[in-house]
């Protein structure tokens, strides 16, 4: 799966000129017997299967052996539901560190001893459950990258982007492109009138009305 996503797009540029590396594990090299199991059935019975705890530890201890790194340089995130919800400032947090090691759940879960001894920081996309965490883990992977210089072509580009605190943590205004006029759809006057104020209060007043509209609890985070 991260594969297509480290060879594709934009971000590309941020693996290929190593300003970030990602290293994948396979789970099941660190797995014992012929079959290399990495799941469970649940102990108290029910659906699903649960990951077994010595081969994420197992796994987990190579990896800090070869970085060379405690569990303070390089902490352990865990994508799950219960997670703390991955937020613009979470990922400018962690876009400017030495990295850490993203653990990909799957199954039913993971075995809640290796949660409590070994993740430092569990985090959610939000309200739903996917079948793991690369999903997650490529969100998080991909609005770090963008985060880096040269990576985008313009280092402005994500300075006004949703979220960002030159907008305030607000949502981005409305944008418009060529042509004047589509489906008898004009440009707001704002934008062709040339006069750089104007633009700007325009913008601010679009971003306030579309985070009103579609995300007001961000107003209310703002109150004092």
């Amino acid at each position: 799966m991260f594969t297509p996503f480290l060879e594709q797009g934009v971000n590309r540029r941020a693996f290929d000129s190593g300003i970030m590396k990602v290293k994948l594990w396979n789970l099941r090299d660190f797995a014992p017997g012929n079959y290399k199991r990495v799941d469970d059935r649940p102990y108290g019975g029910g659906a699903g299967m649960v990951m077994l705890a010595e081969p994420l530890f197992q796994c987990l201890s190579a990896i800090r052996q070869e970085r060379g790194e405690d569990r303070e340089e390089a902490p352990l995130i865990f994508f799950t539901p219960i997670g703390q919800q991955l937020t613009h400032q979470f990922v400018q947090t962690w876009g400017s560190n030495r990295g850490a090691i993203l653990l990909c759940g799957r199954y039913e879960g993971v075995d809640q001893r290796f949660i409590d001894l070994h993740v430092d920081r569990m985090i959610s996309l939000g309200d739903f459950v996917l079948s793991g965490g690369e999903i997650p883990a490529m969100a998080l992977l991909d609005a770090i990258a963008r985060l880096q210089p040269g990576v985008l072509n313009s280092d402005e580009s994500h300075q006004f982007d949703s979220f960002h605190e030159n907008l305030d943590g607000l949502l981005d205004c409305p944008h418009f492109t060529r042509p004047e006029v589509w489906q008898g759809i004009g440009i707001p006057q704002e934008l062709m009138s040339g006069h750089h104020e104007k633009i700007h209060a325009w913008r601010k007043e679009q971003s306030l009305r579309v985070t009103r509209q579609n995300r007001p609890e961000l107003l209310e985070k703002k109150k004092p």
